[in-house]
């Protein structure tokens, strides 16, 4: 792999001295800064802040937090925007193709406005799901001193004594579609499930890219877990604005924390606190950002060693504040770090390995608190190996993700039901036209095929609501929600849009599902399957301008991340 060009590497001597190179002055005294002010290092603090969603709504505290923090550490703060795509809001709808998109969107304003402007280092301010992945690439991309401040989690809604969130909502869809929740219930959660600002409160996408960032080293110890609306959130954001000016200082650079050992931990924890499927993607494409090789098979590799030890939403009964409150990431990390499943020596942004940062640490332990039931002790885990499982098969050369928690038996062989699309699937669920046993094949909805490889959140809540999430399988070259779980296997590659096997499923086709021997099948025959393939035509582009055409004209495969740059590494 050829290393591409680092601007950062011709300011390492502003950095380490202290001092910004400011090529047009006058612009900067319109701004009000003094003549001391140049010896100073320019901070960006990228904001995502936004009132198009609650996990973004309240980010401005924190970003005014990092603004003074900054200034209180002898930096010069610089505010600039990123954009985001509320997911929980766009599930279902046209928009959920501009989600994945979002990323390198995000990607591409920090790269830009950090490199544009000459910032010594930047500060990312992050909250709905697509600003964790899009927020840590650019910053590699960048690579100038920088930290990632997560805007926190939701707390939970109530409604009859039960905690609600996001997926209570989708879930409650389905239970009201087959009589067993009444339209009144289903408003009454409607209104409830989301009290106020934060990210969604499961161990879903946000959260999961959050706590493996925490674990990465670049992010502070707990920070990951935190509520929005809680004041240490605030006061976590000016903390670290001070360690970055530190990082600034001695000259700590994303690319020399974000190495494949630190990949590893980050993973690590991710199978630990039984987190999303979009880890999966979102890694490979980090991972591409960072130069450092890592392939789908490396999850496979951390999955067989890693146990899972949190019982957290989708699949088990808590949320993230409910984690934070039991130990959160460090308490985890801990506890993997003595069994020997961390790399103790990786780098954090604060200068202190991962075994110092543990060590400083002192209300946590090697073994979890027996007060609380959240993080299960190592020697007796929910389960023993980890839940995002890499199936190949016919139907998926290049790989897929299947979610293998909170199923009792994750095998199933059954006759296809295939959909080109997710809401004709979505309606066959709500009538009652999918059946125990069948396999939903969902394609055309991959990268490229979308375009923006939208999450499926309908029609998985759907089944589950249906009471269908363990007895029907669905696979799809699409994504699934971080809030997704059951019988279900997605992130298929090749897609269907490029010809993918997926593409030539027919209605009432065998299909196996098989975690146990991580397969995904196609039971028919290989000269079938070749007089399909002559027959098929690809379809046209479904965009023909705009960001979702040059997104889905450059986009890679799911099994290299979707990232939009592959072609150019030799």
């Amino acid at each position: 792999m050829n290393a591409p060009s680092d601007p950062s590497t011709q300011r390492s001597k502003h950095i380490t001295e202290g001092k910004s190179r400011a090529p047009n002055r006058s612009m900067f005294y319109g701004m009000g800064y003094q003549a001391d002010d140049f010896q100073k290092p320019m901070v960006g603090v990228a904001n995502a802040h936004s009132t198009i969603t609650p996990c973004n709504s309240g980010l401005q505290t924190l970003a005014d937090a990092a603004v003074e923090g900054v200034r209180e550490a002898g930096g010069n703060p610089q505010m600039f925007g990123t954009p985001t795509v509320s997911d929980g809001m766009s599930m279902g709808t046209e928009g959920m193709k501009y989600s994945l998109v979002s990323r390198e969107v995000i990607a591409d304003c920090i790269e830009t406005c950090v490199q544009g402007q000459w910032m010594d280092g930047v500060l990312v301010v992050g909250g709905c799901d697509k600003n964790m992945p899009g927020g840590m690439m650019g910053i590699l991309r960048a690579n100038v001193p920088a930290i990632f401040v997560y805007g926190g989690t939701i707390l939970p809604g109530r409604h009859e004594g039960k905690d609600l969130n996001i997926v209570s909502v989708f879930e409650a869809v389905g239970e009201n579609a087959c009589g067993r929740l009444s339209d009144d219930a289903l408003v009454q959660i409607e209104q409830r499930a989301i009290p106020g600002t934060g990210s969604c409160g499961g161990m879903y996408t946000a959260n999961t890219m959050s706590a493996a960032f925490e674990a990465m080293g670049m992010s502070l110890p707990f920070s990951s877990t935190m509520a929005n609306v809680h004041e240490e959130k605030a006061a976590s954001a000016r903390e670290s604005a001070r360690v970055l000016l530190d990082a600034i200082r001695h000259g700590r650079k994303p690319r020399d924390i974000v190495t494949r050992e630190s990949i590893d931990n980050a993973v690590a924890v991710v199978m630990a606190v039984g987190g999303s499927t979009n880890a999966v993607l979102h890694f490979l494409a980090i991972a591409h950002a960072a130069q450092v090789p890592w392939t789908i098979d490396d999850f496979e590799r951390i999955r067989a060693r890693t146990p899972v030890l949190c019982d957290l939403k989708p699949s088990g009964q808590y949320l993230t504040i409910d984690f934070h409150r039991a130990g959160g990431v460090p308490q985890v990390m801990k506890m993997l770090l003595r069994a020997g499943l961390l790399h103790p020596h990786c780098m954090t942004i604060t200068g202190q390995t991962i075994a110092e940062v543990l060590a400083a640490i002192p209300d946590v332990g090697d073994t979890p608190r027996p007060d609380q039931d959240v993080i299960h002790p190592i020697e007796n885990p929910l389960y023993p190996t980890g839940h995002l499982a890499i199936l190949k098969g016919n139907l998926a050369t290049e790989g897929c993700v299947a979610k293998i928690t909170g199923l009792k038996n994750p095998v199933m062989t059954g006759p296809a039901r295939v959909f080109d699309d997710e809401q004709s699937a979505l309606k066959a669920i709500l009538t009652d036209n999918i059946a125990p046993g069948d396999v939903m094949v969902l394609r055309y909805l991959g990268p490229k095929g979308g375009p923006g490889m939208p999450e499926m959140l309908a029609p998985t809540g759907a089944l589950i609501g249906k009471r269908l999430g363990e007895s029907v399988g669905l696979i799809t070259d699409g994504r699934f929600s971080g809030g997704t779980w059951g019988m279900v296997v997605g992130h298929v590659a090749p897609e269907a849009a490029v010809g993918g096997l997926i593409a030539l499923v027919q209605e009432g086709d065998a299909i196996t599902i098989d975690a146990h021997r991580r397969l995904l099948h196609l039971d028919v025959s290989d000269e079938e399957i070749a007089r399909r393939r002559t027959a098929w035509t690809p379809p046209q582009p479904r965009y023909t301008r705009g960001v979702q055409a040059k997104f889905a004209f450059n986009v890679s495969s799911a099994s290299q991340g979707a990232v939009l740059d592959a072609h150019f590494v030799r």
